[in-house]
């Protein structure tokens, strides 16, 4: 029987906060990254928040203090940061939202503009084993402060769920999306039943145009803000 697909997206959509500012506050904490990286990044959320950010130009900037670091140096700093910081960060509404398509037999998918180091393990704690993100390349196990392939950002998003979908051989009954972000309107404009999760005021704004559902989750711990 053909099930539903339910696309989220990650940061500020299912956890109260962007992760990857979050991380770049946390490794600069640690002393793995300078000062200077949160100038750098602080400005490109400006951006970002705006719909302009070049988010090669992010990827390369905030995973230089990764380069020439292996795996399994970065992996326990990845789990604590994740236990510590990201999981209290979790939207209740979000995980009763993804047990809601659970239940209904949903194949549940993250697609974030963020890296899958990052990606990959909050979507485990979150319960999903799909996940689609910016690949973060490595070499013998060794970070390069690269990137590579289709980076999963705005028209991104849809090549490489499109990729996806492809690789799947599933034909699905329809779509869900949710996002925060109007740099997701690429997105959203694809599936059948987008919702906006706590949106940006541009994505508000075009939401209320189009009639799409708006839905208002809020967390206790303004720490996060």
């Amino acid at each position: 029987m053909p099930t539903y697909l339910a696309i989220f997206d990650l940061d500020e959509t299912l956890i109260a906060a962007d992760s990857a500012s979050l991380w770049n506050k946390f490794i600069v904490a640690k002393g793995l990254a300078p000062l200077s990286l949160l100038t750098q990044e602080h400005a490109m959320m400006t951006a970002y928040s705006k719909g302009t950010l070049d988010m090669d130009s992010y990827m390369k900037a905030t995973l230089a203090p990764l380069k020439g670091k292996s795996h399994h140096q970065i992996q326990p700093l990845i789990d604590e940061f994740i236990t510590d910081i990201i999981t209290p960060a979790i939207y209740q509404q979000a995980l009763e939202r993804i047990e809601w398509h659970r239940k209904r037999g949903d194949h549940i998918l993250i697609i974030s503009a963020t890296g899958e180091h990052l990606v990959k393990p909050i979507a485990t704690v979150l319960g999903v084993k799909d996940v689609i993100a910016i690949h973060v390349e490595q070499h013998n196990g060794i970070y390069t402060g690269a990137t590579t392939g289709i980076l999963s950002f705005k028209e991104g998003k849809v090549e490489r769920l499109k990729i996806w979908l492809q690789q799947q051989h599933h034909n699905y009954k329809g779509s869900y999306g949710y996002s925060d972000s109007i740099n997701d309107l690429p997105l959203l404009s694809l599936v059948n039943k987008p919702f906006a999760v706590n949106p940006d005021p541009t994505l508000a704004m075009h939401a209320q145009m189009k009639e799409w559902t708006i839905m208002n989750w809020r967390h206790d711990n303004n720490i996060l803000r």
